[in-house]
C-alpha cells in the first residue's frame, strides 16, 4: 500500500527501464566476446585408385591347404592301447612306431600255435620212422605192399598237418607283430583318434598321417557354377598369410557328388612347388578368371552416385572432388565394369558419395590407397 502524498511508479515506466538495462548488458557482453571463426567443411572419404586389367575374375573361393595323400591308420588286430608315441603335428618317418597294443594275448596265441606245430612235427617224425621200418620189412617180404602203402599215406597226412601248423604259427606271429602300429610313409601326424587305455577293434582308425610332398587346396563349388568353372584354365591361388603373391594352380579333381551338409561340390586344386611356404591347415583363396578382349576398369558398387537418370563417380583431384558421369557396361561380382568417363590412375571416392558436393574439400581415410582391380588379378596375367 502506497502512503498518501508519495509519488506512484508507473508499470510501463518500469518495463522500459528493464528493457534498457538488458540492452546495455547484452551490448557489454557482445563487446567482450571474440568473433567466431567460420570452420571449413572437410568431408572424410575412402577412395580407390583405378587400374585397368584384361583379367575378368569370375569367382573366388576360400579353402584349406591339405596334403594330397592322407592315411587313416589303424591296428590290424583288436586290443587295449598301452602306449602312444606321437601327437598332432609330429613329424614321422617310415617305420616309426606310433602306438602299441597290449601284446600278452597275442603272444599266448603265438605260443599255442608253436606247441601245436611241435606236436605235428613229432607225429610226422614217428610216421616217417614207421615208413622206413616197413620199407625194410617189405624188402624182406615180411609185410604186404598194402600195409606199406598205408604207412606212406599216414606220413603224407602227418606232413600236411605240419604244413598247416606252420602256416598257423606264422599267422599268429604276424598277429603279435600287428600289436605295434608304425608309419607307412614319411609325413606329419594330423589327427589322433585314440588314447592310452582305450580298447579298439581291428581296423578302427586311430591316427591320421599326411604324406610329405604334394599339397593341394580343397574348396567347395556351388552347384550353379560347377560346369562353368570346370572349363576355366586360368586358376590362381594365394595364401591368406601372403595375399600379395599369386601363383598358378590346376584343378586336379571335382567331386561328382555334392556334400550332403553344404550341398557344394568338393574341388581339389594342386599347389605348385614354388609355393613352398604353404603349410597344412593354412587358409588359401582360389581365383577363377578368364581373359577379356580389352582391358577393363572396375569400381565397387559403393562408388556410384545416382542423380536423376545420370550415373556418376566422384574424382579426387588435389584434395577437391569433382563429379564425372560414367557408363556402366557390366558387373563382376561386387564390382561394376565402367565403359567410359574415367581412366586408369584416377582416384575415385568409394565411401561417403552421398554427402559430397562439387568443389568440396575431402580428407582421405587410411594410410594406403588401394588399387582397383586388386593386384592379385593383375598378377594372374603373368603365368
Amino acid at each position: 500500500m502506497v502512503a498518501p502524498g508519495s509519488p506512484r511508479k508507473s508499470p510501463r515506466r518500469f518495463s522500459r527501464l528493464s528493457a534498457v538495462y538488458i540492452t546495455v548488458v547484452c551490448a557489454a557482453l557482445a563487446a567482450c566476446s571474440k568473433p567466431v571463426d567460420k570452420t571449413e567443411d572437410i568431408r572424410p572419404v575412402r577412395v580407390v585408385v583405378l587400374a585397368s586389367s584384361d583379367i575378368d575374375v569370375h569367382a573366388e573361393f576360400a579353402g584349406e591347404v591339405r596334403a594330397r595323400f592322407e592315411s587313416r591308420l589303424g591296428f590290424r588286430v583288436g586290443g587295449k592301447i598301452v602306449s602312444r608315441k606321437v601327437d598332432v603335428g609330429t613329424l614321422v618317418k617310415r617305420g616309426q612306431v606310433l602306438m602299441a597294443l597290449d601284446p600278452q594275448d597275442l603272444q599266448l596265441s603265438q605260443a599255442q600255435a608253436m606247441a601245436a606245430l611241435r606236436s605235428a612235427e613229432t607225429s610226422r617224425d614217428l610216421a616217417q620212422a614207421d615208413v622206413q621200418r616197413y620199407r625194410e620189412l617189405r624188402g624182406k617180404n615180411f609185410v604186404s605192399q598194402a600195409v606199406l602203402d598205408e604207412k606212406e599215406s599216414g606220413l603224407k597226412a602227418a606232413q600236411a598237418s605240419v604244413d598247416a601248423q606252420q602256416a598257423l604259427y606264422r599267422g599268429q606271429a604276424n598277429q603279435a607283430n600287428y600289436a605295434t602300429l608304425t608309419a607307412d610313409v614319411d609325413g606329419v601326424v594330423t589327427q589322433v583318434d585314440a588314447e592310452v587305455g582305450q580298447v579298439v577293434a581291428a581296423g578302427t582308425p586311430v591316427v591320421q598321417v599326411a604324406r610329405a610332398g604334394d599339397k593341394e587346396i580343397v574348396i567347395g563349388l556351388p552347384e550353379d557354377q560347377v560346369e562353368s568353372l570346370r572349363k576355366l584354365s586360368d586358376v590362381q591361388v594365394r595364401l591368406w598369410a601372403d595375399p600379395g603373391r599369386s601363383v598358378a594352380g590346376k584343378i586336379r579333381e571335382i567331386s561328382p557328388v555334392a556334400d550332403p551338409a553344404t550341398r557344394t561340390y568338393t574341388a581339389k586344386v594342386t599347389i605348385p612347388d614354388s609355393l613352398a611356404e604353404a603349410r597344412l591347415g593354412m587358409t588359401a583363396v582360389v581365383q577363377f578368371a578368364s581373359r577379356t578382349a580389352t582391358p577393363q576398369i572396375k569400381v565397387p558398387l559403393t562408388a556410384l552416385f545416382h542423380e536423376k537418370a545420370t550415373t556418376s563417380v566422384w574424382l579426387v583431384e588435389n584434395g577437391v572432388v569433382r563429379l564425372v558421369p560414367v557408363t556402366v557396361v557390366g558387373a563382376a561380382g561386387n564390382e561394376l565394369v565402367l565403359g567410359s568417363g574415367v581412366k586408369p590412375g584416377q582416384t575415385v571416392v568409394t565411401a561417403g558419395v552421398n554427402l559430397l558436393k562439387p568443389g568440396q574439400k575431402v580428407k582421405i581415410l587410411g594410410n594406403d590407397v588401394p588399387v582397383a582391380p586388386p593386384a592379385r588379378a593383375v598378377a594372374g596375367a603373368a603365368k
